[in-house]
């Protein structure tokens, strides 16, 4: 139970459980700061008009080219979605 939840998944990416750590946090905090961003345009939309798809675009290239050198055992592709507009 243990190596499922803890250990399984980093190594199937050629990670440690610390260096997956820390890639999973710094792509979470960068969605979160898009998606603050992203709220803020919400409110105001002629503020950061391109926040979020800007960050999604630069987040699934990294995603992409780390997956490119492990193994992609749990990836699942994007496809080719583009969104109808820019957020």
């Amino acid at each position: 139970m243990f190596n499922r939840l803890f250990m399984d998944h980093p190594r199937a990416v050629d990670e440690s459980y610390t260096q997956h750590w820390v890639v999973a946090s710094r792509f979470g905090l960068r969605m979160i700061v898009a998606g603050i961003g992203t709220i803020i345009h919400g409110f105001v939309p002629g503020l950061l008009t391109h926040a979020g798809s800007d960050m999604i675009r630069k987040l699934h290239g990294e995603m992409t080219r780390r997956q490119s050198g492990a193994a992609r055992v749990e990836a699942k592709p994007l496809g080719r979605w583009q969104p109808e507009y820019e957020i």
